[in-house]
C-alpha cells in the first residue's frame, strides 16, 4: 500500500512538471493554429487536468508534450465542431499533431517566437504586451504576473482576457513580422523575455515555480538574438542573461542557503558562459547604439572580473548605473546605484542616496529593506537596521533569502 502511494505521488510530481515544462510551447503551438488564446488556453487547461488523474494511474506517458497536445487537440476539435466553424484550421492541427511525435522541444521554437510578436501587435494595448507574453508564451499565472506589476490577480486577469478578445476578433497575424516592422515590436519582446528570467531567478525556491523558466528565458533570447543581429538591445539581453545565469550554481551553498553575490565562491561561476556574454556584450557595443539591457550587462561584466582574480571596479559601475537610471529609472537600477555607491564612497553616501528615493513603491520592495539594513548596520544604526532586516525578512518570498535575512538580524541581537 505504502508503496502504491509513493509510486503515486511520484507520478504526479512528473505530471506537474512535464506540464509546467510544457506548457509554453504547446500553449504556442495551439493558439497559432487556432489565432484563438483564450481557446487554446482551455483546452490545454483540460488536457492538464487529464493528465494529473491520468499518469499517476498509467504513468507518464514516453512523449509528454505529444500526449498533452493530442489531448488538447480534440478539446479545439470538439469544441469547434460545435460551432460548426473548426473547418479552416482543424486540417492544420491534425497534420502538426502527425509529426509531433517526431519533434523535440527544441523543435517548437518558431511557434513561439511567431506568439511573442503577435502578443506584441500594435493594435493590443501596449501595457498588456508584456503580461499577455509572460501568460501565453512562458505560462506565468495572473496572480504572479499581478505581483510584478504591482496589482490585483483580477485585475490583471481581466486585462488579460480582453487583450485575448481583441486577439481572436481582430483575428491578428501569428506571424514574424517583416524586418521593418520588427523593431516597433522588439522592445515589448525584450522586455517579456527579460521579466520571465526574472521571474525564474526570484522564484527559485518556491515549491510552485517552474523550473525550467530560466532556461526557457535563456533560450527566448537566443532566438531573438538570431532573429535580430544587428539589434544591439537583442544582443545586450542576451549578454546580461548569460551575466546571471553563469552564477546560478552559485547562489546557494551545499545546504541550500542562500549565498550574497559579494560571498559567492567564483570558482561555481561558469567561465564558458561569461566568455559568451562578453562576446556577445562586445559585438552589441560594435553597433554604436547604447541601452538598457547593454548597460545591464556592462554592469554585470564588472562583477565578472572577480572571476579573473581582478576586482570590480565599484566606481566605474556607479557611472554605469547612472547612465542607466536615465535610460531607465527604476527603482532597481536606483537601489543598485546605491548598493555601488557604498563600495565606492562609503555607506554614509549610501544612505543619502536611498533617502532621496523617497516613499514611493518602497513600502512592499524587500530588495529596499534589505540593502537599508545592510547600511544602518555599517554605520552603526543598529535598532534602525534590526527594523529594517525584519521588514526585509517578512516581505521575502524566498525562504532561504529569509533565513540569510533573519541571520543577519540574529548577528546584530
Amino acid at each position: 500500500m505504502i508503496d502504491d502511494q509513493a509510486q503515486n505521488e511520484s507520478a504526479r510530481r512528473a505530471a506537474e512538471l512535464a506540464a509546467r515544462a510544457s506548457y509554453g510551447r504547446l500553449l504556442a503551438l495551439l493558439a497559432a493554429r487556432t489565432r484563438d488564446v483564450a481557446a487554446a488556453e482551455d483546452a490545454l487547461s483540460d488536457s492538464l487536468k487529464i493528465a494529473l488523474e491520468t499518469w499517476p494511474r498509467d504513468g507518464v506517458p514516453a512523449n509528454p508534450e505529444a500526449w498533452l497536445v493530442q489531448v488538447a487537440r480534440r478539446r479545439i476539435i470538439d469544441s469547434e465542431r460545435r460551432d460548426r466553424t473548426a473547418a479552416a484550421y482543424v486540417p492544420e492541427i491534425t497534420r502538426q499533431i502527425e509529426s509531433l511525435n517526431e519533434k523535440t522541444a527544441a523543435e517548437f521554437p518558431d511557434e513561439r517566437l511567431r506568439l511573442l510578436f503577435a502578443c506584441a501587435h500594435p493594435q493590443v494595448d501596449p501595457m498588456l504586451h508584456t503580461p499577455l507574453m509572460l501568460q501565453t508564451v512562458l505560462g506565468l499565472d495572473a496572480a504572479r504576473i499581478a505581483s510584478a506589476f504591482l496589482v490585483s490577480p483580477s485585475t490583471m486577469g481581466q486585462r488579460l482576457s480582453r487583450a485575448k478578445a481583441r486577439i481572436r476578433e481582430q483575428k491578428l497575424q501569428f506571424e514574424l513580422p517583416g524586418p521593418d516592422k520588427v523593431p516597433a515590436r522588439l522592445d515589448a519582446v525584450l522586455r517579456a523575455v527579460y521579466a520571465a528570467y526574472n521571474c525564474a531567478w526570484e522564484g527559485i525556491s518556491e515549491p510552485d515555480s517552474n523550473p525550467g523558466l530560466a532556461g526557457e528565458a535563456l533560450f527566448l533570447a537566443r532566438l531573438v538574438a538570431a532573429l535580430s543581429p544587428h539589434e544591439p538591445e537583442a544582443l545586450g539581453l542576451l549578454a546580461l542573461i548569460l551575466f546571471c545565469e553563469s552564477r546560478a550554481i552559485a547562489r546557494r551553498n551545499g545546504e541550500g542557503a542562500y549565498v550574497p553575490l559579494d560571498l559567492q565562491d567564483t570558482a561555481l561561476w561558469s567561465r564558458a558562459m561569461i566568455d559568451e556574454a562578453e562576446g556577445t556584450l562586445n559585438r552589441a557595443s560594435m553597433l554604436h547604439k547604447p541601452g538598457r539591457f547593454q548597460l545591464e550587462a556592462a554592469i554585470q561584466s564588472a562583477h565578472a572580473e572577480r572571476v579573473r582574480g581582478g576586482a570590480v571596479d565599484w566606481h566605474s559601475v556607479v557611472i554605469l548605473y547612472d547612465a542607466l537610471i536615465l535610460t531607465a529609472p527604476t527603482l532597481g537600477a536606483r537601489l543598485g546605484r546605491a548598493a555601488a555607491l557604498a563600495s565606492s564612497a562609503g555607506s554614509d553616501a549610501a544612505c543619502r542616496a536611498i533617502d532621496d528615493l523617497g516613499a514611493a513603491g518602497v513600502e512592499q520592495h524587500q530588495p529596499y529593506w534589505a540593502l537599508r539594513a545592510h547600511l544602518a548596520a555599517n554605520t552603526g544604526r543598529l535598532e534602525d537596521a534590526r527594523s529594517c532586516y525584519r521588514k526585509a525578512a517578512g516581505l521575502a518570498t524566498d525562504p532561504s533569502v529569509r533565513n540569510f535575512l533573519l541571520g543577519r538580524l540574529a548577528q546584530l541581537e
